[in-house]
């Protein structure tokens, strides 16, 4: 639905593109985007109305339709992003354009054409004042004019005193006439338009009815989607789970892996013991006969060691008497030597006499 009639004379006079914003309605802080990617901005001039609004349109969407006010501000809130305030719309636009260049292009046209709508007002403010004026004016006039005919009673004194009175009334009242016209004029156009506004607004309602319909619509597909992921959600968790089993299985593979080559390795090991084996076993008959002689040679040694026994037994009975025999004869020895040393004695003092005889002599 485009916001500038086909009739109409409003022509773009500056255009650009940007990412249209406007401040979410409830909570009057963040911005909701009006559009999903950078779309045509215009200015457009109205000769009949001398009047400028701000127009964009995203596709059948109208998003921008401001008329521009001398009390609006356009203000920059950073280097790439604008925005001012519409009470006839009762919201806040925002743009954000591509560059700061482009912002501040747009910042000068919307200062620009607000001087311009604010000189078209005070025109109009000073047409009307004009008119008023002009009114009171010929009020005034028409009755002196009567009130000197009346007087004069001629109708020559009628024509040179109240001819160029009647001259400027008829100006005047030509100029209210046209002044008329055009408003009739006007009127018929704002009628038509206001017409074409409540079609389109008769559409927009459609629109929006058709929209809270398909925003039912759209709710019951999200209720079955929501649905439809809890149900993926607890089949997701079933399958971890099963996959927690299947790696607790994996790992319990892998440890009987693990020992089922442990027990081939020691099973290797048994065979190769079991193979040495086999090979001592083959010499057990040769061991068998050397065990048979080595019993022949232990029993002979055995009977040798019994014969030594024996011998050994007779050795030390021997030894007992023969420690026996030289315990008496110690005793004996000993006997003998005190009998020994009791003549030692003897012969001692007795050799101490015969010294001491020959000493005499």
């Amino acid at each position: 639905i485009s916001p500038v009639p086909p009739y109409s004379r409003e022509q773009p006079i500056f255009t650009t593109r940007a990412h249209v914003f406007q401040i979410d309605p409830s909570t009057k802080k963040n911005w909701v985007p009006a559009s999903k990617q950078a779309v045509t901005v215009s200015y457009f001039y109205d000769s009949t109305r001398n009047s400028y609004r701000i127009i964009s349109v995203d596709g059948a969407k109208v998003i921008i339709n401001s008329t521009i006010t001398p009390n609006m501000t356009f203000t920059k809130t950073s280097q790439k992003f604008g925005q001012w305030a519409d009470s006839r719309a009762n919201t806040v636009f925002g743009l954000g354009f591509p560059s700061e260049q482009q912002l501040t292009k747009f910042a000068e046209k919307f200062q620009e054409v607000k001087e311009a709508a604010k000189l078209a007002r005070d025109r109009s403010q000073e047409k009307i004042e004009t008119s008023s004026n002009h009114s009171q004016e010929s009020g005034r006039e028409t009755p002196s004019s009567t009130r000197a005919s009346s007087v004069n009673g001629t109708d020559d004194e009628k024509a040179s005193h109240g001819g160029p009175a009647e001259a400027h009334l008829k100006s005047e009242n030509d100029k209210l006439k046209i002044a008329l016209a055009q408003s009739s004029t006007n009127v018929k156009k704002w009628e038509t338009e206001l017409q074409t506004l409540r079609e389109s607004n008769a559409r927009l309602s459609t629109a929006l009815q058709e929209s809270a319909a398909s925003i039912e619509h759209w709710k019951k597909q999200f209720s079955a989607c929501k649905e439809e992921n809890d149900q993926l959600r607890s089949k997701i968790e079933e399958l971890e789970e099963q996959c927690n089993e299947i790696n607790k299985e994996k790992e319990r593979n892998a440890q009987l892996s693990r020992r089922l080559q442990e027990l081939e390795t020691e099973l290797q090991d048994k065979e190769l013991e079991l193979e040495e084996l086999r090979k001592q076993g083959e010499i057990i008959p040769e061991l068998m006969s050397e065990c048979e002689s080595v019993s022949e040679q232990l029993q002979a040694a055995e009977k040798k060691n019994k014969d030594l026994e024996e011998k050994v037994r007779t050795l030390r009975t021997e030894v007992e008497e023969n420690k026996h025999r030289q315990t008496n004869l110690k005793t004996e020895l000993k006997n003998f030597l005190d009998v020994l040393d009791g003549k030692i004695d003897e012969l001692h003092d007795f050799r101490q006499g015969l010294s001491k005889l020959g000493v005499d002599n």
